[in-house]
């Protein structure tokens, strides 16, 4: 009995534990984006005023930033939900 109590004590520390890491991801998924979108914003804004190409580098490296942020959300998400699942 006391042994079963432990067991389900610790597979709900485990899912509490892989439900904060997700939603962390999930914060800095949407201060990335926040991030990203301001910047593609006033580089859109600063090359629709000066006709500078240096601003669509800024663009594309603010998208990539978004991507790769969207993949490492993705990953930490299926890993999660890997541990997750070993614990059921």
């Amino acid at each position: 009995m006391a042994n079963e109590s432990a067991t389900d004590k610790a597979k709900q520390s485990v899912a509490q534990s892989t439900a904060i890491a997700v939603q962390d991801a999930a914060d800095n998924l949407r201060n990335l984006n926040t991030i990203s979108t301001t910047a593609i914003g006033v580089a859109l804004s600063e090359l629709l005023a000066t006709g500078d190409p240096k601003y669509i580098d800024v663009i594309e490296q603010a998208q990539k930033v978004m991507s790769k942020g969207t993949e490492n959300f993705a990953e930490l998400g299926a890993k999660a939900a890997e541990v997750a699942e070993k614990f059921n």
